[in-house]
C-alpha cells in the first residue's frame, strides 16, 4: 500500500488548468521531492492531499484512505507544514501544541510535545506567546504542529523559506530522523541543494503536469551527465563552431560544456587547441539537480 496514491488528479480555476491529470505513487518510508517553478501546481496538489481543496476529478489516498470519502482517517495519517505563517496570536507555544493534540483526540501528549519542542529548539520558547515570536520561530511551531500527532506521512511545503541556516539544519536533522524511523516525507522546496541531499526520489511538475519522475541519482545521471568548465586565455584563437551545441553556459571566456562520458573530454580539448585557443583553467564537474531542473524546465514545452 502506498503512503500517498494520487490518480489522474485534475483541477481548474476558471480558464487556468492548475493540475492536468497528475498521477503519483509515493511509497511508505520514502523521502520524496516535489519540485517545480512557481505556478507549476505544487501547492494546489498539496492542498488537495491535505483536504483543504477538492479536485475536479481523480482520487487521492493517504495510507489507503480517500481524502474525500474517508477524510477523518486520511487527515489523522497526515501532517502538513504549510507555506504560509498561520497562527493564533492569543496562545503560548505549548498551549498551541496542546490544542493541536486535542484536534486529534490526543490526551496526555506532553511527553511527545516536549520532545518535538526540544528537537526544534523551541523549549525555551514554550511559554512565550505566539505573537511575540520571530518569523523563524513561528515556522518552527508550524513544523511542531504538523508532527504533534506523530503522523506516518509528513508533507513539508517550502518549510525553510526565509529562515536562517541554523533552523534549516535543525529541521533537517529531525525530519531525517523521523524518516529513518519509517515516516514518509514529501518535500517541496526552491532550495534544490536540499532536495538533492535529502530526497531519494523526485517528481518535477510544470504547468500542472509531471514532466520528470525518477530517483535523484538517475535524474542527474540520465539528463545532465557531467560538465566540463573551460576558461580560455582572452584574445587567443576562436572557440570551435563544432563545439557550440555542447555549450550549456558561456560568460566572457568561461565555457561550460555538457559531456556524457569521460572519453569526450580529450577530443573537446583537442578541438579547442586546433582553434588556436589557450586554456587558462579546466574543471570537470558532476552536474547537480539545479542543472537537471533548468534543463527539464527549459526543454519541455
Amino acid at each position: 500500500m502506498a503512503a500517498i496514491q494520487i490518480t489522474n488528479v485534475e483541477k481548474r480555476y476558471q480558464s487556468l488548468q492548475a493540475l492536468g491529470g497528475v498521477s503519483l505513487s509515493i511509497e511508505e518510508g520514502e523521502f520524496f521531492g516535489l519540485l517545480g517553478p512557481n505556478g507549476a501546481g505544487k501547492t494546489t496538489l498539496i492542498s488537495i492531499i491535505a483536504g483543504l481543496n477538492r479536485a475536479d476529478s481523480g482520487q487521492v489516498k493517504i495510507q489507503g484512505h480517500d481524502v474525500v470519502t474517508d477524510y477523518r482517517a486520511a487527515r489523522k495519517n497526515l501532517g502538513v507544514v504549510p507555506q504560509e505563517l498561520v497562527f493564533d496570536p492569543f496562545f503560548t507555544v505549548r498551549e498551541t501544541l496542546r490544542m493541536q493534540s486535542g484536534y486529534f483526540g490526543l490526551k496526555n501528549n506532553d511527553k511527545w510535545i516536549d520532545e518535538v519542542m526540544e528537537n526544534l529548539d523551541l523549549t525555551n520558547k514554550a511559554d512565550v506567546n505566539m505573537r511575540a515570536l520571530s518569523g523563524g520561530m513561528k515556522r518552527r511551531v508550524l513544523v511542531a504542529q504538523a508532527l504533534v500527532h506523530k503522523p506516518p506521512v509528513i508533507v513539508l511545503d517550502e518549510p525553510t523559506a526565509g529562515v536562517d541556516v541554523e533552523l534549516r539544519q535543525t529541521l533537517w536533522q529531525f525530519v531525517s530522523r523521523l524518516n529513518k524511523e519509517g515516516h514518509t516525507v514529501v518535500l517541496t522546496t526552491h532550495y534544490l541543494e536540499e532536495a538533492q541531499a535529502l530526497c531519494n526520489r523526485i517528481a518535477m511538475l510544470k504547468t500542472g503536469k509531471v514532466v520528470a519522475l525518477d530517483s535523484t541519482a538517475a535524474l542527474i545521471k540520465r539528463i545532465s551527465g557531467s560538465q566540463l568548465k573551460v576558461t580560455l586565455v582572452a584574445g587567443q584563437g576562436v572557440f570551435p563552431e563544432g563545439l557550440k551545441d555542447l555549450v550549456m553556459h558561456q560568460s566572457a571566456n568561461d565555457y561550460v560544456l555538457r559531456v556524457t562520458e569521460y572519453s569526450q573530454v580529450e577530443p573537446i580539448l583537442a578541438a579547442i587547441r586546433t582553434g588556436g585557443c589557450a586554456i587558462d583553467d579546466l574543471q570537470l564537474q558532476q552536474a547537480d539537480l539545479e542543472d537537471v531542473f533548468l534543463q527539464i524546465m527549459g526543454d519541455r514545452k
